[in-house]
């Protein structure tokens, strides 16, 4: 693996430019159980959230804060059929929700298609062609149920009523698509400058480029090679880019945890296996398989391990990205849950000054992530790739 101290320098200025994009991660909780105030709620979607109520039921007002502070960190790490903003008017008993709903797309005895406002922030059960389906409060996934909303759980507490296939637009897939989005206008926009101003970046492209030039001087040349760089570059680029613009979202008010999820790391790291898999040379399968300079008893022993590990590259891929991002967002989300646990004139601000160290140190992640991720990704392409120059009987 190959680094490069130098243009490091850069990639820290960079973090400059970016902390007028960052704000503290909303610690809002995306639909929020509350008591009933709509007329029409149904028993179901009651029975669906009071779970949670009851719990509280002889409990301190301080341990019914406490639990509600872990509801919000919970619901924050979740994806969501709605993007809710806030709320305000709980202490009146009129609480509003403020924010948009999104499309939800359900399988269930044909196509079920409708907004998820519907849903009333979770507080109502939505009626689709004759079917009703709820969100279940705990892990905000959507079942089937009656117009009464009846709720069946078994011994652990967990929901078992039908769950339909769920296509739906969610919080985190809104979030994917805005960013591809994004970086298709960014980057189509980037290339046309070139074109126009004789290789010359202009705009938004004069900030992406010394980046991109990076990705292939710094990264992809040296841990791949000159000669097959190039066939892997759109996938470096695109990856390290999008990595890193969603982790920048998730530090903002919005509350989005993309990478925080581990469905979708897991996707990033199964197409980088592929590309591996599909792009590696024949000296890179006889490594694995037949081991060159070894004694054959051994190369059955390690054909095995050698194949096993091609399988733990692309999974550490996954854990490593997946992990670093949830852990961050669970210490900030606690460290501001804190400021309202102290509640004096000393606790409050260093809980404060804690999150706020933390928020800066988060940016740096947020590129440090995905530059590992890309990283990694070019060093396993390289072994790939790599042309092995030995004879066996020297070793």
């Amino acid at each position: 693996m190959v680094f490069s101290k130098k243009p490091l320098h850069f990639i820290i200025a960079t973090l400059t430019a970016c902390l007028s994009f960052s704000g503290f991660a909303n610690p809002t909780q995306d639909s929020v159980a509350a008591p009933a105030q709509n007329p029409h709620e149904t028993h179901a979607a009651a029975a669906a959230h009071t779970g949670h109520g009851e719990a509280k039921e002889g409990l301190s007002e301080a341990d019914q804060a406490e639990a509600e502070r872990k509801e919000f960190i919970k619901h924050h790490l979740l994806d969501s059929h709605d993007f809710h903003l806030f709320s305000y008017g709980k202490e009146s008993g009129h609480e509003k929700h403020v924010g948009f709903p999104l499309p939800v797309i359900l399988i269930d005895n044909g196509v079920h298609f409708f907004m998820s406002s519907k849903f009333e922030h979770g507080h109502a059960v939505a009626e689709s062609n004759g079917s009703y389906y709820m969100i279940g409060h705990h892990d905000g996934k959507i079942y089937r149920t009656d117009a009464a909303g009846t709720v069946t759980e078994d011994a652990k507490g967990h929901i078992t009523n039908v769950k339909p296939i769920d296509l739906s637009i969610t919080k985190n897939v809104t979030m994917i698509l805005l960013t591809g989005l994004i970086m298709f206008l960014l980057f189509a926009g980037l290339g046309k400058s070139y074109k126009k101003n004789g290789s010359i970046a202009k705009g938004a492209g004069r900030f992406f480029e010394p980046l991109i030039l990076y990705v292939r001087d710094e990264i992809a040349i040296p841990n791949i090679g000159e000669k097959h760089y190039k066939k892997y570059m759109s996938f470096l680029l695109t990856v390290f880019f999008f990595v890193w613009f969603l982790n920048i979202f998730g530090l903002t008010p919005l509350g989005i945890n993309v990478t925080g999820n581990i469905a979708i790391t897991a996707a990033l790291a199964v197409i980088t296996y592929l590309i591996t898999t599909f792009t590696a040379k024949k000296d890179y399968w006889g490594h694995i398989f037949w081991m060159p300079g070894v004694p054959v008893p051994m190369k059955f022993v390690l054909a095995p391990i050698e194949l096993l590990g091609t399988i733990i590259k692309p999974f550490s891929l996954m854990i490593r990205l997946y992990a670093n991002i949830l852990a961050g967002h669970v210490v900030l989300m606690s460290l501001v849950a804190l400021m309202y646990k102290a509640n004096s004139a000393i606790g409050s601000p260093l809980a404060f000054l804690l999150s706020f160290v933390l928020m800066l140190l988060e940016v740096l992640v947020a590129l440090l992530q995905a530059y590992i991720f890309t990283m990694l990704a070019a060093l396993y392409f390289g072994a790939a790739v790599e042309e092995h120059h030995h004879d066996e009987a020297h070793h």
